[in-house]
């Protein structure tokens, strides 16, 4: 199996940030317009956090806030588990099962590169696996492996 790499390789790889003191609306509004699930929050180019659909429910709805007024500074999760673009899928498959996070900054020697989702993972392992039975298919019907 690949590696974080070949991921960012057929990725786009523009992340989308927000200040901290960017509004929990805006920033929804943001991840509404770009269709994404969560936020790199940065300031002065340092990642300091990430914002999450999952940050809303729990931190803002379910608190009874406002999401018009309270900055993402407030609710957003400041202790972020990264990788580099040489971790292998596996471990990122790993990291998030077992620490329950569904999306992960890559940072390569200490600048943020971009951000890979679960469904990235997903559809790397789904290609990967296309690609062995389309190869195993060509072997056993009398090709050579490609």
């Amino acid at each position: 199996m690949g590696n974080v790499r070949n991921i960012l390789q057929v990725k786009t790889n523009r992340v989308i940030a927000v200040n901290p003191d960017t509004t929990v609306f805006e920033a929804l509004e943001l991840m509404f317009e770009k269709n994404i699930g969560a936020l790199l929050v940065t300031d002065q180019d340092k990642v300091v956090g990430i914002f999450t659909e999952r940050d809303y429910a729990r931190k803002v709805i379910l608190k009874g806030k406002s999401s018009k007024v309270i900055p993402i500074r407030e609710i957003m999760t400041e202790s972020l588990i990264t990788v580099t673009s040489d971790n292998s899928i596996e471990e990122c498959m790993w990291l998030m099962t077992n620490k329950f996070i569904r999306h992960l900054p890559v940072i390569d020697d200490g600048k943020l590169i971009s951000v890979i989702s679960i469904g990235d993972l997903v559809k790397y392992i789904i290609e990967e696996q296309k690609f062995i039975i389309g190869n195993l298919e060509h072997y056993i019907s009398g090709g050579s492996l490609k």
